[in-house]
């Protein structure tokens, strides 16, 4: 079966780069998610592994769709019954883009019209009970192409299950293992986050360094499925295991709030790693460290939510002259959407990435070799 997972944009190549040391088939990435081809134990694989995907779909079918009649009969001719039980829940979700069906509730109701129809005469009653487990059903409708799918994961993947709160605009979990992914920390050098809020970038830079799955502590909709075996669960999960490593890492995170710092604390404890990561009430723009080689890696206000534009810039100066003390071998990643960061951290970046923190548009500023 062909798998799809969608995911924020431009983090397509790590997306597909995971799923091929999962040793996936056929991996394909496109604007906003990447294909593969693979059975139902991938799934569980899937899930439990990916750091940086939004969630699992698995596809049931694609057909030209350039009218109502045609996206009917399309989802009619597909197997529903191989996959939703009789008493399965199968609300619909979905998504068009520049094709003729452009009413997403119209399309959606056409789709639950034709599952419903198709699982109805199969399973012989006219009304489907839909007071069992949930199957998630998705379309997308790009160019007068629908493709059907049915949602594996249920929450999205950024929601491990170590978050308690957060403490003002969160990054999603996410997008801090893509950002931990593109500094090229694997757990040897010194790792500092000096904006850490509620902990997540210095988390997931502890999953990583410790080959962690972010998955392990969280169920997904598909372990409730009749139609999948749940041994695929205990052995992806078993798999996932026996790739951690055990060792002794240098992972730093710093905030001016006290509050921050308790409940990032917290939140790596119900992560599994309070053991590998420091965190200190700290001033980034005293942030200092004298190692040769290091890392940071750092999500800072950007002046649009959390602080005035004027207050970022000033927060962007005093960090930036701080970075200017630490040794020359040293990485730096910035991610902010204030369009005038390198003239605040006084800095041009070595290189910039563009990519979403949600629907926000921002910059990842990349400085060091």
């Amino acid at each position: 079966m062909t798998l799809t997972v969608p995911c924020l944009f431009g983090l397509e190549s790590l997306v597909a780069d995971e799923m091929k040391r999962l040793q996936l088939q056929n991996v394909r990435a496109e604007n906003g998610r990447v294909h593969c081809d693979g059975t139902m134990a991938d799934i569980a694989r899937l899930n439990i592994g990916l750091r940086c995907g939004a969630r699992v779909l698995m596809e049931l079918g694609s057909f030209p769709a350039p009218d109502f009649e045609a996206l009917f009969q399309g989802v009619l001719a597909l197997p529903w019954e191989d996959y939703i039980p009789r008493d399965g829940e199968f609300p619909v979700k979905g998504y068009t883009i520049n094709s003729a069906l452009h009413s997403v509730p119209a399309c959606q109701a056409i789709v639950k019209k034709a599952s419903a129809k198709r699982m109805g005469n199969v399973y012989g009653c006219e009304t489907l009970p839909e007071t069992g487990s949930r199957y998630q059903i998705q379309f997308a409708i790009i160019k007068d192409v629908a493709t059907l799918y049915l949602d594996t994961s249920g929450e999205g993947l950024y929601k491990r299950g170590y978050r308690a709160q957060n403490m003002g605009a969160p990054l999603r979990e996410t997008m801090a293992a893509a950002l931990v992914t593109l500094s090229r920390y694997r757990g040897r050098d010194p790792f500092c986050d000096p904006f850490c809020g509620s902990g997540t970038i210095p988390i997931e830079a502890a999953l990583i360094a410790k080959n962690r799955a972010p998955g392990l502590d969280r169920s997904f909709a598909a372990q409730r499925w009749k139609s999948m075996d749940s041994k695929l669960w205990l052995s992806a999960a078993e798999e996932a295991q026996d790739r951690e490593f055990h060792g002794t890492y240098d992972i730093w995170g710093g905030d001016i709030d006290p509050s921050c710092v308790e409940l990032a604390r917290h939140n790596a404890e119900l992560a599994g790693v309070e053991d590998c990561i420091r965190f200190e009430v700290a001033d980034a723009g005293k942030f200092h460290r004298d190692s040769e080689y290091g890392q940071v890696v750092t999500n800072p206000p950007y002046g649009e939510r959390l602080l005035e534009k004027s207050e970022a810039e000033a927060l962007y100066r005093s960090f930036g002259a701080a970075c200017k003390t630490l040794p020359p071998k040293w990485r730096i990643l910035v991610l902010s959407s204030h369009t005038e960061f390198e003239r605040s951290f006084d800095r041009m970046a070595d290189k910039k990435r563009k990519l979403y923190n949600g629907m926000l548009k921002c910059d990842l500023f990349m400085y060091g070799k």
